[in-house]
């Protein structure tokens, strides 16, 4: 069962990212900010989701979530500043937006770059160990899923609607084949 809180008395967001290891499409972060003793009873990583429980969950998030924001990272800046970067740049303008001041930030991952006057806690895997974590990651990804289903009917050949842009078989045989788009990055190595 994931934990509603990491500090009871504190205004909490959990942030999360989606898309890191993609060659194609931007790098999209989420924060969010539940009620202190939320409860929900699907929620959870959303890689250990089906896409129609996420999509049940993005609704119930929205819903019921004090603040959410959702902010992402073009493929171009994350060839000029790399994806580490662009992935802590996308969690720093999601927070930059919520409408309601978090006073401390739990972030999933091992490393984080101090957000101004808002301590943070990361935590490994902590999409799977805190709801709020969690909600981010079904909002960054939902959002993400969509944006790449859409790129995907103007470039059908890549199978942006089933990968997501993440590196499949039948991404880098189109990308042998059809040469890169706009929306690829080009700093990622794309024979392996």
């Amino acid at each position: 069962m994931l934990k509603s809180f990491y500090n009871e008395t504190l205004i909490e967001a959990g942030l999360d990212e989606a898309g890191r290891g993609c060659l194609a499409g931007p790098v999209v972060a989420a924060a969010v900010i539940l009620p202190k003793y939320y409860e929900h009873q699907l929620l959870n990583d959303s890689k250990q989701l089906t896409k129609k429980q996420r999509e049940i969950l993005r609704v119930d998030i929205m819903r019921d979530a004090l603040a959410y924001q959702i902010a992402e990272v073009s493929n171009q800046e994350i060839d000029e500043i790399n994806i580490l970067k662009a992935s802590m740049k996308a969690m720093h303008l999601a927070t930059d937006k919520l409408t309601i001041r978090p006073e401390h930030l739990l972030i999933d991952g091992n490393r984080f770059p101090n957000y101004p006057l808002i301590p943070h806690t990361c935590i490994v895997k902590g999409d799977s160990k805190f709801m709020s974590i969690a909600a981010a990651s079904i909002l960054a990804k939902t959002y993400r899923d969509d944006l790449m289903e859409g790129l995907a009917k103007e470039f059908p050949e890549y199978g942006w609607e089933k990968n997501a842009g993440y590196p499949t078989v039948k991404h880098r045989q189109a990308i042998k084949e059809f040469g890169v788009t706009v929306h690829h990055r080009l700093t990622f190595r794309f024979e392996r």
